[in-house]
């Protein structure tokens, strides 16, 4: 190419380091991102602030919104908190929902770890059908479930009880993690067990020192789903326990703290405020886990 022909070839577009962010201007970001992200954040968080703000509010601000206004506290007191950890077992609710939940976790992660690889892992004929079986039962609900396991319950004495609680939430865990586990497991080689056959390893063996170190992510994200819904969990143990001091936190903040028609709304506010701050910790430290295990969950 001569001297000429060069300086007839027209210049090609000159891209910046920011790759196609220089079509992005201020004003579309603003209406495209932060906009929409600032309502969603405004929408997730605003029951928290209503919540927080009520938990610490007096009667009079509470109810005469002609001299207090309803978005801020004016007189704030701890009454409320006083009630609620003084005048209640609200303690030992925390103690039964913490001992409930941990304790139904950790046997529902034992069994969905299990069904998981056997369904998955093993290759056995129908296991695809088992595996949608599986997940098709976390598809009942609840309120039709605790008929027969009221009955079970009773049978077995294990009414009124942490027992009959820490026995029943499984019923509803296992389908649901060994449907996400399933899904995390099928991320990985089968390459990896295929060598460790060969070098003489037993299944007990390569679940254990292969499968779950690298399904980690997946087992955090299975165990702070069950762990959530434990904590929740509403029908069963209103169902179950009668006893206040065995009552968990859900259901001992409500038949508590409402009498008749009159609703404790400082205390009740200040009850699901605390009730809420464990697994917001345990979301807050564990949160990379979990995207990445529902990540590996769903992209197959």
């Amino acid at each position: 190419m001569s001297d000429n022909d060069k300086t007839n070839v027209a210049p090609g577009p000159v891209y910046s380091e920011g790759g196609m962010d220089f079509l992005v201007t201020r004003q579309r970001r603003l209406v495209t991102v932060y906009a929409p992200l600032a309502v969603f954040t405004f929408v997730l968080l605003f029951p928290f602030y209503w919540m927080t703000i009520t938990a610490f509010k007096g009667n009079d601000d509470l109810y005469n919104y002609e001299k207090y206004s309803p978005f801020w506290v004016s007189n704030p007191t701890l009454a409320n908190v006083k009630k609620l950890l003084f005048d209640t077992a609200y303690p030992e609710w925390l103690f039964n929902t913490m001992l409930v939940s941990v304790s139904s976790t950790c046997i529902a992660l034992f069994a969905s770890v299990l069904a998981a690889y056997a369904i998955e892992r093993l290759r056995f004929k129908g296991s695809k059908w088992v595996g949608l079986g599986v997940y098709a039962a976390y598809l009942v609900p609840p309120s039709i479930l605790f008929i027969p396991l009221a009955t079970m319950v009773f049978k077995l004495d294990l009414f009124d009880t942490r027992w009959a609680l820490i026995l029943t939430y499984p019923t509803f865990l296992i389908p649901f993690c060994t449907w996400l586990l399933m899904g995390y497991f099928k991320s990985i080689p089968y390459e990896l067990e295929e060598c460790a056959l060969i070098d003489g390893a037993t299944r007990l063996e390569i679940l254990i020192k292969i499968v779950l170190p690298l399904a980690v992510p997946g087992l955090i994200s299975a165990g702070i789903f069950a762990f959530t819904l434990s904590w929740n969990e509403f029908i069963y143990a209103l169902t179950f326990i009668s006893s206040s001091e065995v009552k968990t936190v859900p259901v001992g903040v409500i038949t508590e703290l409402v009498d008749g028609d009159v609703y404790h709304w400082g205390s009740l506010m200040a009850g699901a405020l605390f009730g809420s701050i464990p697994v917001a910790i345990l979301y807050s430290f564990f949160v990379e886990y979990y995207v990445a295990g529902m990540t590996g969950a769903v992209k197959e």
